[in-house]
């Protein structure tokens, strides 16, 4: 494992891309870090319950942010180093927030089911949203694609196809993984995920230089030897995953939960009983009903106008047997990903 004072050693040795950064798989494994001649320590998961210790400060050692609150969500323990611009970017951007953790919901669960399998915190999520607005259409000038915004070069590298045909940059579940492994390597190498996302804009060797010339591996220390996008990216991060966790932020449930909290109608026409969900988010009837094994016509007679509804970015009451519901609920993340699929590949559609 490299330590922070290996970090410093070892600025020189990496190599940048002009996005997102990552060290060239041809040279260094992911999931194998090797500084030095010997050194084939295996990277460790990284552990969801730390990483974040320079992001929120115990009110005890700093009672000047007692009784601060932001549009009525306190922010005592928020860092207060982040406060200003916390309290700018809520005023510039927290009503749109609002509207995109209601819409993006799908998207969020999604990408909380896939980070937890990576052993990595689901606040980690919200980097997609200051990337890429969440969208899966995203592209930057420089190239970068999809909601996790990778250059070529690096998805290739984490195992992501690009080519003619062909980009699962855009593939929310594939991307998500991807962003996963760099997460975790990112974070094996700095045990701070402040840092993680600050290489994550500008790439560990700017990280690495910033970590050595401050002397300090404390972003608050360390923020103003990077460039001021990567400076400013980690504070949106922490904006962002502020405003959307601040009042409970989007939370799931099991299964058995959710079943438990949904509403039960009873069908006029079948008189069987329905399950009743609300759901946001570009699915799509022909994804739902390949997962549900339901026909187009039983389907379409419980769900009227599903698909243009959810089009137009409203929500939708999803009506189920029981049963079926139990189904949506397991496999409701693949049914959205091939959704998409559908909506932003030709070849998807028939």
């Amino acid at each position: 494992m490299i330590n922070k004072k290996q970090v410093m050693k070892h600025c020189g040795m990496v190599i940048l891309f002009s996005s997102i950064s990552f060290l060239s798989f041809a040279q260094v494994n992911p999931l194998v870090v090797t500084p030095s001649v010997g050194n084939t320590e295996a990277v460790k998961k990284a552990d969801p319950k730390a990483g974040f210790k320079n992001l929120f400060e115990n009110t005890a050692a700093n009672t000047s942010t007692k009784n601060i609150s932001l549009k009525g969500i306190s922010i005592e323990h928020l860092n207060p180093q982040a406060i200003s611009f916390v309290q700018d970017y809520m005023e510039r951007h927290a009503d749109h927030l609002k509207e995109l953790q209601t819409w993006g919901k799908p998207y969020f669960d999604m990408m909380d089911d896939v980070l937890t399998q990576a052993e990595i915190p689901k606040q980690l999520k919200y980097l997609a949203v200051i990337e890429s607005n969440l969208r899966a259409s995203a592209v930057s000038w420089a190239g970068a694609v999809g909601p996790w915004q990778f250059m070529p070069g690096t998805a290739t590298q984490l195992g992501l196809r690009v080519g003619r045909g062909v980009d699962e940059r855009r593939d929310y579940l594939k991307s998500t993984r991807a962003a996963g492994k760099y997460l975790n390597y990112l974070y094996e190498i700095y045990e701070d995920w402040l840092l993680v996302v600050a290489a994550y804009n500008c790439g560990p060797g700017r990280v690495n230089s910033a970590i050595a010339k401050a002397g300090s591996s404390d972003f608050w220390k360390l923020q103003y030897y990077l460039p001021t996008e990567s400076r400013n990216h980690v504070k949106k991060f922490i904006a962002t995953h502020y405003i959307m966790e601040g009042e409970g932020g989007v939370t799931t449930v099991s299964k058995a939960q959710a079943i438990a909290m949904m509403a039960t109608i009873k069908d006029e026409i079948t008189h069987q009983d329905l399950k009743v969900q609300t759901i946001s988010g570009r699915y799509n009837s022909k994804a739902i009903i390949k997962y549900l094994e339901m026909s187009i016509e039983d389907f379409g007679k419980l769900n009227p106008n599903m698909d243009k509804v959810l089009a137009s970015n409203s929500t939708y009451q999803l009506k189920l047997p029981v049963e079926k519901m139990e189904t949506f609920l397991s496999r409701k993340n693949e049914m959205l990903n091939e959704s998409i699929q559908m909506l932003i590949n030709p070849e998807y559609r028939n």
